[in-house]
């Protein structure tokens, strides 16, 4: 399997985070990219630098707006008065909006839905090569790869078509899939990612071209709250190619794989030419986020029932946060896809 990694992705490593009230350290560090490099040289797996994406694939789910905001932004900011060293909004819109803004304070508020995706000075590169990833495991299996996987960071899948958030900053699930369309009719998306894909859904909801089917924790009372939901089923042209499978908090490993099968025979029965894979791993019973309480051998037997679907898959990686347990989540997954038993690795 060809792995992309881009080490430039490092230069982003956020500290601000408020979590009800109280300024922490930011979950999504780049010591993230460590653990899961060791997972790949446990199954034997080395990772490639990829090509610079052509900016078009970036302008295919994102407006002009947003990737000028990113690339942008903290030189922006850094001219404030008494500027902090990364960006952070304090303003968020409101309402019926109408008038897009000019100044840095209110724009950051427009395409930032919350303070957990903080925009240091080496934001946009790092998210601008975590895309190069993603385009190019695309790549590889739209040129014949049964399967290609993207070491992705800062994640995705919480960034709308404008408006970042949740640890994401350019949603990288979603530029591989509208990659993917160039070679394929349909394309779907599978998320086990803990956290509901919010913003991957935002991006094909009103569309019947790609399925999106998202495996989470109940959002009634954990991030990002307000959206996944299993009424929630697509719009226009694209009812019913949405498909939420909330869960539990207190689900374990047997309840997960059921919801993650029941996501599996929908694609199957959509017929896609290929499928994404919004590989998080922080439903992972030890993960520090405490979503859920699935198992190794649950994320195993994930990967292998994945694999037996026998689409042409892109694995791009979106959470999964700090704790040793991350590097045997991220072999045990790839084991079970690959047909490999990690431990006699």
């Amino acid at each position: 399997m060809k792995c992309f990694y881009a080490p430039e992705t490092e230069g982003h490593d956020p500290s601000f985070r408020l979590t009800h009230g109280t300024v922490v350290r930011n979950a999504e560090r780049a010591e993230r990219a460590m653990l899961l490099l060791k997972g790949l040289e446990q199954l034997g797996l080395g990772t490639e630098s990829p090509p610079a994406a052509p900016r078009a694939a970036l302008e295919a789910v994102h407006t002009p707006e947003f990737l000028q905001f990113l690339e942008t932004g903290w030189e922006e900011w850094q001219k404030l008065p008494n500027a902090g060293p990364e960006v952070v909004p304090n303003v968020f819109p409101r309402g019926p909006v109408t008038t897009y803004p000019d100044t840095i304070i209110a724009r950051a508020g427009w395409h930032m839905s919350d303070t957990s995706a903080p925009i240091g000075p080496k934001s946009w590169l790092a998210t601008r090569r975590a895309a190069d990833c993603a385009v190019a495991a695309a790549e590889a299996v739209m040129a014949g790869e049964r399967a290609a996987y993207a070491l992705c960071r800062p994640p995705g899948h919480h960034t709308t078509d404008d408006v970042a958030g949740g640890h994401c900053l350019m949603n990288v699930t979603a530029i591989a899939a509208q990659h993917l369309r160039r070679a394929h009719n349909h394309v779907a998306v599978l998320d086990i990612d803990v956290h509901h894909g919010n913003g991957t859904q935002a991006i094909f909801y009103d569309r019947a071209d790609v399925l999106m089917v998202s495996v989470h924790a109940e959002t009634h009372d954990y991030y990002p709250f307000y959206t996944g939901y299993a009424h929630e089923t697509g719009n226009g042209d694209g009812k019913g190619f949405n498909l939420n499978l909330p869960l539990p908090r207190s689900t374990t490993t047997p309840g997960w794989l059921a919801a993650v099968d029941q996501g599996i025979e929908r694609i199957k029965a959509y017929a896609p030419g290929a499928l994404v894979v919004s590989l998080g791993l922080d439903a992972h019973e030890n993960d520090p986020l405490d979503g859920m309480k699935v198992s190794f051998d649950g994320f195993a037997e994930a990967g292998r029932r994945i694999a037996e679907a026998g689409l042409p898959t892109v694995i791009v990686q979106e959470g999964g946060y700090l704790s040793p347990d991350l590097t045997t989540s991220l072999t045990s997954f790839m084991g079970g896809f690959l047909g490999k038993d990690p431990r006699a690795a």
